[in-house]
């Protein structure tokens, strides 16, 4: 694989289109189905600036993304960690993002669990907002961040499907009522 190519591939997972995203080093980005053209371009022009984007879903069956991602919207599958990733982002932010893959499948925690978990018990806005920019939704769960009042807060792909990621983990405790925005 080339380390100047940006693949993608899309897919239809719990009735929703999202488009994988990788580079010769593991995957980048899971995009949901509103991103649009220009959202992916100012991503790709951020990190990845001139690369060639090639349409093509074999990078994403060998890193076994594409089994594992229809596994879990089937519930068959709990975690993604052995799947290869390139995280782009700061330091801080690919810290916090890191810390999301070892929330365990089935529970939730809030921002500032989150927060002491990456060692910053009093950055809950700056590790919110850190959670907001994930990349790999899904991939690093973000949906199971909560706020402390125990209802939903903020998800990129809209408060919804983040109900529906956690009811398919079999987490219905979650109150619907909350915000698109962060309330930590």
């Amino acid at each position: 694989m080339n380390a100047n190519v940006m693949y993608r591939h899309t897919l239809e997972l719990g009735n929703r289109k999202w488009t994988l995203w990788g580079s010769g080093a593991g995957l980048c980005r899971l995009s949901f189905q509103h991103d649009t053209e220009e959202t992916a371009q100012a991503w790709l022009d951020r990190f990845a600036p001139g690369s060639l984007v090639l349409a093509e879903e074999a990078p994403f069956r060998e890193w076994g993304a594409v089994a594992r991602l229809e596994d879990y919207f089937a519930g068959k599958l709990e975690d993604f960690k052995s799947l290869p990733l390139d995280l782009r982002g700061t330091s801080f932010q690919r810290e916090v993002w890191t810390a999301l893959g070892g929330i365990p499948y089935g529970r939730v925690i809030t921002y500032a669990e989150l927060a002491a978990a990456v060692g910053r018990p009093k950055a809950m806005r700056a590790v919110g907002a850190a959670n907001g920019k994930n990349p790999l939704p899904v991939l690093l769960p973000c949906h199971r961040v909560i706020g402390a009042n125990g209802t939903l807060t903020g998800y990129a792909g809209g408060l919804q499907l983040k109900q529906e990621l956690l009811q398919l983990e079999g987490i219905h405790h979650v109150a619907e009522a909350g915000h698109e925005r962060f309330a930590f």
